[in-house]
């Protein structure tokens, strides 16, 4: 570790996400939540925590599994989909923006629709996809994580919310999942069932019984679980890539 990040370490310390109130979860898709961070969530919401999930797009063009399905079709399905799985981890504030998937839509406007719910909703902590793991390729997330992590980092300024016609937020952190880069863990062993629930049996135009995808990824995920309670030692654990205010700006290290 270089004496510069130490000294960051002990100056300017990351917050501790789980020791706030008010949560906002943004998922490019409708099931993104849940993949990256739903047993986060569901430990959240049984403390009694508030939680907001915003899924971004309508998924339209994800359906794989139904080909049959007009893209239409297929948003109202995975909606309803959205809808079951965050009643089941405990979340009932859930939100769409309606953008189509596959990025067919202006990123100016993505992140005005995202201001406008911190603005409005007024959250300590901030979970999105991290956009900058470097195999990332879906345009989604890459979007969803940098206007996030763009409007995050303004929130508190009223005269720049005000450009995107919202109220400003006193953002505290942000925490971003599916992360390369893991520099904080959520101890989520009591709520891993819920989560493979929300997943395998809410989603199931994404994840139908018997496809061998959807049991490379329950054991992939599994793993990953397993793997960060070990480095955390918290037993089975989610991991994130956690900003603070401080982290957000000129400090290049926080990203290291």
């Amino acid at each position: 570790m270089s004496i510069t990040k130490l000294a960051l370490r002990f100056a300017a310390p990351l917050p501790d996400i789980g020791s706030f109130d008010r949560y906002l979860f943004f998922g490019p898709h409708p099931d993104d939540i849940e993949i990256g961070a739903g047993a986060t969530a569901a430990k959240l919401a049984a403390e009694g925590k508030q939680i907001c999930f915003v899924i971004c797009t309508d998924g339209r063009f994800g359906g794989g599994y139904v080909p049959d399905m007009k893209p239409s079709q297929l948003a109202e399905k995975r909606k309803l989909e959205a809808l079951d799985s965050a009643h089941l981890l405990g979340v009932h504030d859930v939100r769409f923006l309606g953008f189509s998937d596959g990025g067919f839509y202006k990123y100016k406007d993505l992140k005005r629709e995202i201001a406008k719910v911190i603005g409005d909703f007024k959250p300590d902590v901030i979970f999105a996809p991290d956009p900058d793991v470097s195999s990332e390729c879906h345009i989604d997330h890459l979007n969803t994580g940098n206007a996030v992590k763009q409007v995050s980092m303004f929130a508190p300024f009223a005269g720049i919310m005000k450009k995107y016609d919202a109220e400003c937020a006193d953002v505290k952190a942000v925490a971003l999942y599916m992360t390369a880069k893991p520099n904080q863990y959520i101890s989520t062993g009591k709520y891993m069932y819920l989560q493979d629930r929300a997943v395998f049996q809410c989603h199931k135009t994404q994840f139908p019984e018997g496809a061998s995808e959807t049991g490379a990824i329950r054991a992939y995920w599994k793993l990953r679980a397993i793997d960060f309670g070990i480095r955390s030692l918290k037993g089975q654990a989610e991991g994130f890539r956690v900003l603070g205010p401080t982290q957000m700006h000129c400090l290049p290290e926080a990203g290291l």
